[in-house]
């Protein structure tokens, strides 16, 4: 079976699962009924318990969805402290479906798939050894790789049914009412964790900061939540979250930065009011500098900026250059102290961010992105979720999320090390060609065919030299030669969901 990028799909999986290929970006108006979590009625009584070990051996049962965040990124203990309690008891057939999952992880997943414990992952990536070993075939059944956005619309829609969400926080009190704004290990927004408390039959928050009731401003509220345990730490703050941001000094990187910005500049969407979402990395870093200044130069303010936030991103704010941020997640010390401190930076939640299933997602009002590519292929997909050797080191993220922002460019060089990032078909497709607009590298840029109003506002910028991607393509293969052919088995490891829930890809078992 084909779907519409043309990746070949296993029959037996995509009728076994009840799976529907790929066919469009276009998501359409479906109705879609929302699924509601079991509700335990809870006197006013607190809901501390002293025992995670007690709380997990009276609710979880073999065969149960178990849900974590990623909010602490690699400062988290919460994860490996329950998968702990999980493998010693010895629970088997158990689904995992974390909002991402860390390098700090790694290593006690692939210890619950070896003892049988977790069959079965949906999560929006992974990477590392647990990457590899899943690469290599070590789950049973394929991994289930979502967006952020994917996964709030299956949470709702009952396709992820979460029997107990472990949520870990820097703060709560005894109902439940949390942030992650305050405490030792604060993080800032909770946005991908209030899926989780919100859909989850059962809640429990676990952390090392209880305070006074009752506990506001709440993010996740008592209404939401079964039991709260309070353990020695939560976290590693130094590893939460970077500290100080420091841009890139990459001549590379800043050139690309540069045109990138030069693209934005010269689209029809540099107007006052637009809005914008960036990433984190360091070229994605340096375009917010050059943007800044570009805003400053037009007397230009942007209405708001979206998605995972840092530092630069708040400056702009507290200059006035941005009139709202609207907060998924945290990258960084300085974006996480803000939400707390300044009422314009606005928690939102995965749904609000990006779910096509609800009744306006923030993604949809988008006007431009940046996003970054592992891979680049000449019809203009893009695969943040594979290496060039066929192993999975990476996550959708919140990628073809934002893809559907007016503009969506793609920042990549020609080629990262002696691996051209140009290829005539990625390894794995992961953002659809048709969403993208356009590619930037430091040899220049390329511009989807379909988008001529682009190509005839951007055909004569000074110092931006447009090629065909297919040029650009040809360019990168001659610094470093046409790659060996990779070498899979049959079996599928994982599937790479659109947005939609329909299946845009497969990643197969890579040989040795």
């Amino acid at each position: 079976m084909k779907n519409s990028v043309n990746r070949e799909l296993p029959d037996a999986i995509m009728k076994d699962l009840d799976y529907k290929p790929f066919e469009s970006v276009d998501f359409g108006e479906p109705e879609i009924q929302r699924h509601a979590p079991k509700v335990r009625a809870t006197t006013g009584t607190d809901k501390v318990v002293d025992s995670l070990e007690k709380v997990v051996t009276e609710n979880l049962e073999d065969g149960m969805t178990i849900s974590f965040h990623h909010h602490f990124r690699e400062g988290d203990y919460v994860f490996n402290m329950v998968m702990r309690i999980i493998i010693d008891h010895g629970y088997k057939n158990l689904t995992l479906a974390p909002s991402s999952l860390t390098n700090t992880m790694n290593d006690i997943v692939i210890e619950a798939i070896e003892k049988g414990v977790v069959t079965n992952i949906t999560s929006s990536g992974m990477r590392g050894t647990l990457g590899d070993a899943v690469s290599h075939g070590a789950l049973e059944n394929p991994v289930i790789f979502r967006s952020h956005g994917g996964r709030a619309r299956a949470i709702e829609s009952g396709e992820i049914n979460i029997d107990i969400a472990f949520l870990g926080v820097p703060n709560a009190d005894e109902m439940g009412n949390a942030n992650g704004m305050n405490g030792e290990t604060a993080f800032g927004s909770l946005g991908y964790a209030l899926m989780d408390a919100r859909y989850a039959d059962k809640v429990v928050l676990i952390t090392d900061n209880l305070v006074e009731y009752p506990n506001t401003p709440a993010s996740i509220e008592q209404t939401q939540v079964d039991y709260v345990v309070k353990v020695d730490k939560v976290g590693d703050p130094d590893k939460i979250g970077s500290g100080a941001t420091r841009f890139t000094k990459d001549p590379k990187e800043l050139k690309i930065a540069k045109t990138v910005n030069d693209v934005i500049v010269n689209s029809p969407y540099f107007k006052d009011g637009f809005s914008f979402q960036t990433g984190s990395g360091g070229a994605a870093l340096a375009v917010t500098r050059f943007l800044r200044q570009s805003m400053i130069d037009n007397g230009i303010t942007a209405s708001f900026a979206l998605g995972g936030i840092t530092k630069p991103t708040i400056d702009l704010l507290e200059e006035g250059l941005v009139k709202r941020v609207m907060d998924v997640q945290d990258f960084d010390k300085g974006a996480a102290h803000s939400m707390k401190l300044n009422p314009a930076q606005q928690e939102i939640s995965a749904t609000w961010y990006a779910d096509p299933a609800n009744k306006g997602a923030m993604v949809d009002k988008l006007d431009v992105v940046i996003l970054s590519a592992l891979e680049i292929d000449t019809d203009f997909n893009v695969n943040v979720m594979t290496g060039s050797d066929g192993v999975i080191r990476g996550a959708v993220g919140g990628h073809q999320d934002a893809a559907t922002a007016k503009l969506t460019i793609i920042s990549a060089p020609l080629v990262r090390g002696r691996i051209a990032t140009i290829v005539p078909a990625v390894t794995t497709n992961v953002t659809p060609g048709a969403s993208v607009d356009v590619l930037v590298t430091e040899a220049g840029i390329a511009i989807n065919p379909n988008r001529k109003d682009l190509l005839e506002a951007l055909k004569s910028v000074p110092g931006v030299p447009v090629y065909t991607i297919d040029e650009l393509q040809q360019m990168a293969e001659k610094k470093v030669g046409k790659p060996e052919p990779l070498e899979f088995t049959d079996r599928t490891v994982a599937m790479v969901e659109y947005r939609d829930g329909t299946i845009i890809d497969t990643i197969n078992e890579v040989k040795d």
